[in-house]
């Protein structure tokens, strides 16, 4: 278990297990007989200062770190177990999410739930790539280095994991061999790739490449858009192409 150090605290993980992702994965056979390990770490409601705890509260926030160390899962890369998240009370727009890359490398997976728009985005140290309503995602470490990521997202609603294991993961597998798709889903779009959002894109949701995203809780009414992203739908438009 890796203890993680912030603020001087220290701060124990959920630990998602290859048990909890076995009807996930491409390599069936290998998922079958493969011994349990542990695959990432989530460090959940993180805090530098006691100020910055009651800020996060107060605007109905969440800072979290996810650890992915580099691992094979049969043929397929490492990843998190794909969620979508619900629907912002009386309104259709779902709740959206902020992901910053602080060490390694990641493939951020997204879709939307009928699979009829499916987007790969890539993101090294210091991007930050944004989830936007109606999407859920999944992401993959395919480097050989352990992957580090933080995300703000709104704290007052749970995410939803049925539909991924309800079609045993995303609509495209990262495997050694390129992209799968996944025979599950009945006919989804091709895939398209994108790059990490540039400043021109970041600075519409008061972020920076240059600097960490933890930050923007000095003013935190600039992450509204993830508490009540029906009043900021202008920001996301064209933000996947």
């Amino acid at each position: 278990m890796l203890t993680l150090e912030i603020g001087g605290r220290r701060w124990e993980p959920d630990i998602r297990r290859l048990s909890d992702m076995r009807d996930l994965l491409c390599d069936t056979e290998w998922a079958s007989s493969a011994e349990d390990v542990d695959l990432y770490y989530m460090y959940r409601d993180l805090y530098l200062s006691r100020a910055d705890r009651s800020r996060l509260i107060e605007h109905d926030l969440r800072y979290d770190i996810t650890i992915i160390p580099p691992r094979m899962l049969g043929r397929e890369y490492v990843k998190t177990a794909g969620h979508y998240h619900p629907k912002v009370p009386g309104t259709d727009v779902t709740y959206p999410e902020v992901y910053e890359v602080l060490e390694g490398e990641a493939l951020y997976l997204l879709q939307n739930e009928d699979a009829s728009s499916v987007v790969c985005i890539a993101a090294s140290e210091g991007d930050k790539v944004i989830i936007p309503p109606g999407y859920g995602h999944v992401t993959v470490n395919r480097s050989n280095k352990r992957l580090k990521m933080a995300n703000f997202v709104c704290r007052s609603f749970s995410s939803i994991y049925g539909p991924y294991r309800d079609l045993r993961g995303g609509a495209y597998y990262c495997t050694r061999d390129g992209f799968v798709k996944n025979p599950r889903y009945r006919d989804p779009a091709p895939l398209r790739r994108l790059d990490a959002p540039d400043d021109g894109v970041l600075k519409r949701f008061g972020l920076s490449r240059s600097r960490e995203m933890y930050s923007a809780l000095k003013d935190p009414d600039r992450l509204e858009f993830l508490t009540k992203p029906h009043d900021h739908l202008s920001l996301f438009e064209g933000i996947l192409g």
